[in-house]
């Protein structure tokens, strides 16, 4: 894992974002490559080419000044990166600016009048097959060498996600595997069999938390990770189809809707 692309938009999360790329490019001894977005018109379907000709040239001013900040920024960071720009929705963009990522940095939300975020990360995770690393906006860290938490719940996009996170998992502290008994099907010890062979020793939680229990999967493995110190969590996105999970809520939309540590997410 050496390429990390960050998105760049002017927004409550920005800084965030920022933070958390360049702590992992530090880490992993990568490079960092920053993609900035004028879209917002796109995503939000103004109605007539006037008015999203008017946004969109509204929007490329703020963000030129934004560009120019940042790149002055990183200018004095001790890590290599790049910046470019494009024209057009944010998925898009990101899913072709992402061909070649290992990993893409990003938040949750963006705030009023931006794209929806959870859509954007479902289109990169499910079309793009790329992993995510989701921070919280008010984030100001990503300590990949701390306590790590795996939620494992037996279904492929685990796998993936596990297999995924490898590179990071190999720099943490120490690991905890999160069974969540009544959402999994099962295979944790296998899942702490396959990180032995990368190197890594894992320890093993299991906690029930069956339908009808006072608490969702989500808020359980937040609980457990606060609990365990853990500075991130990995966790595969979308078990049921991201549609399913859209009309009838899933543990990927309200973790990602209620993140309180960085995520990494694969499908």
């Amino acid at each position: 894992m050496k390429n990390v692309l960050v998105l760049i938009h002017e927004d409550d999360g920005q800084e965030a974002r920022i933070q958390a790329a360049l702590d992992l490019v530090r880490a992993i001894d990568g490079h960092l490559t920053c993609l900035d977005v004028v879209g917002s018109a796109f995503d939000a379907g103004i109605p007539s080419l006037e008015g999203t000709a008017l946004l969109l040239d509204i929007e490329e001013k703020a963000e030129a000044s934004n560009r120019a900040r940042i790149g002055d920024r990183l200018s004095r960071e001790d890590v290599p990166w790049s910046m470019s720009e494009a024209e057009g929705s944010f998925a898009a963009c990101l899913a072709k600016a992402g061909e070649l990522a290992d990993l893409i940095v990003l938040n949750p939300e963006l705030g009023a009048g931006g794209p929806d975020m959870i859509r954007v990360g479902t289109d990169l995770l499910v079309k793009a097959r790329r992993p995510l690393l989701v921070v919280p906006a008010d984030s100001r860290g990503f300590d990949v060498c701390g306590n790590a938490m795996v939620a494992w719940d037996g279904s492929l996009p685990a796998m993936a996600a596990v297999g995924a996170a490898v590179p990071l998992l190999r720099l943490a502290a120490s690991v905890r595997i999160l069974e969540v008994q009544g959402s999994s099907h099962g295979g944790v010890q296998e899942c702490a069999t396959y990180l032995s062979r990368h190197g890594i020793a894992a320890e093993i939680d299991r906690v029930a938390c069956f339908a009808g229990a006072p608490h969702e999967t989500s808020d359980v493995i937040q609980e457990m990770a606060e609990k365990a110190r853990c500075s991130w969590c990995v966790m595969g996105a979308y078990g049921h189809s991201p549609l399913r999970e859209a009309l009838l809520g899933g543990t990927t939309r309200r973790m990602l809707a209620s993140a309180r540590l960085p995520i990494f997410l694969a499908h």
